[in-house]
C-alpha cells in the first residue's frame, strides 16, 4: 500500500501510455504527444494555483470561471478594443488577482467556509462574463450589435503563446515547466514558501509563532486567481477565440490533478511536482480515451473515479 501511495501515479502514467501505445497506432506520435502536452499545460497552470490554496488549507472552486473570464477579457481586448499584447495579458491577470481578493475577503474577513464562498464567487464571475458577452463568443471579424464587424483581431504574438513552438517544443509547455520549477523552488527553499505550508498545517500554531496567517491565506487566493487567469490566456491563444465558459471543464481536471499530486513520492501534502504528474496522468488518459471514441460525457465518470481513488488511497495511508 505504501509503495502504491508513493509511486502509484508514475506507475499509472507508464501503464496507460503503454496500453494506448499498443492498442492505438497513432497514439505514440509527435503530433499526438504535442497535443497532450499543450492540453496538460493549461490544466497544470490552473492546478498549480489551486495547489497554493490547498497548501493554506483552503479550496478555490472559482478557478474555472476565472479562466473563462480571462479568456473573454483577452479576446475582448484584442478583437473588440484593438489593444496590443501587453494589455491582452495584463487585464486578464489583474482580473484573476481581483477574483482572488474577493475570495480572500469572503473567507478571511467574513469567515465564510472556503467551499461556499468560492462557489458563490464562481457563479458571480460566470454570470459577469456571460452578461458582458450576452452569451456569444468573441472571434475575428465577428458582427457587432450596432452593425459592422469587430475592428481588431487575434494578433500573431498572442497566438504564439498557445500555438507557437520554441526549439521544437510548444511554447505553452515551456511556460508550464518554468512555472512549475519556479513554484517548486519558491515553496521548498524560501522562507515565504515554508510559511505557506506552516499556515496550512496548523493555523493557530503559526499565528502564535508570529506568522501573519491571514496575509498568507490572502496571498494564496490571489496566486490561485492569477494562475487561473494565466491558464485562460493560454486557452484563448490556443483556440484563437474567446469562448464563454471555456474554462469550466478545467475545474474538475485541476482538482483531480492537485489531489493526485498529494501522494506522489509519498509527499502527503500539496506540491507542484505532484500536481504536474497528476495533470500528465489525466491528460494521457483522456487523450487515449478520446482516440478510442469514448464519449466525452463518459470521460467525466473516469475522472470522478480517479479522484475518488486518490482520496481513498490518501485516507487509508494516513489512517
Amino acid at each position: 500500500m505504501k509503495f502504491l501511495y508513493k509511486y502509484g501515479t508514475i506507475v499509472a502514467i507508464v501503464a496507460v501510455t503503454a496500453f494506448f501505445s499498443a492498442t492505438l497506432d497513432s497514439f505514440l506520435t509527435y503530433a499526438n504527444f504535442s497535443d497532450i502536452l499543450r492540453s496538460i499545460s493549461i490544466v497544470t497552470l490552473v492546478a498549480v494555483g489551486m495547489t497554493f490554496s490547498f497548501i493554506v488549507d483552503g479550496f478555490d472552486l472559482s478557478v474555472g470561471s476565472t479562466a473563462s473570464l480571462a479568456t473573454i477579457a483577452s479576446a475582448s481586448a484584442l478583437v473588440l478594443h484593438r489593444q496590443e499584447l501587453l494589455v491582452a495579458l495584463l487585464v486578464p491577470l489583474l482580473l484573476g488577482v481581483l477574483v482572488g481578493l474577493c475570495n480572500a475577503f469572503l473567507t478571511i474577513q467574513l469567515r465564510l467556509p472556503d467551499l461556499l464562498a468560492t462557489l458563490a464567487v464562481m457563479y458571480i464571475v460566470n454570470g459577469i462574463q456571460l452578461t458582458y458577452t450576452k452569451g456569444f463568443s468573441i472571434y475575428n471579424d465577428m458582427p457587432l450589435p450596432e452593425g459592422g464587424v469587430a475592428p481588431g483581431k487575434f494578433i500573431p504574438s498572442f497566438l504564439f503563446i498557445g500555438q507557437g513552438e520554441l526549439f521544437g517544443i510548444p511554447f505553452s509547455v515551456l511556460l508550464m515547466l518554468i512555472v512549475v520549477v519556479c513554484a517548486h523552488l519558491f515553496l521548498t527553499y524560501t522562507k515565504a514558501g515554508r510559511m505557506f505550508y506552516m499556515t496550512g498545517e496548523n493555523r493557530e500554531a503559526a499565528r502564535l509563532t508570529g506568522i501573519p496567517v491571514n496575509r498568507y491565506r490572502a496571498y494564496a487566493y490571489m496566486i490561485s486567481g492569477a494562475f487561473a487567469a494565466l491558464g485562460g490566456i493560454v486557452l484563448a491563444s490556443r483556440i484563437g477565440t474567446g469562448q464563454v465558459s471555456a474554462g469550466a471543464p478545467l475545474l474538475m481536471d485541476a482538482v483531480a490533478a492537485a489531489f493526485i499530486g498529494f501522494s506522489v513520492f509519498g509527499a502527503g501534502k500539496p506540491n507542484v511536482i505532484g500536481t504536474l504528474l497528476g495533470a500528465m496522468f489525466i491528460g494521457v488518459l483522456l487523450n487515449g480515451l478520446t482516440m478510442m471514441n469514448v464519449p466525452y460525457y463518459a470521460q467525466d465518470i473516469v475522472k470522478g473515479a480517479i479522484l475518488i481513488f486518490a482520496l481513498a488511497l490518501s485516507h487509508i495511508v494516513k489512517k
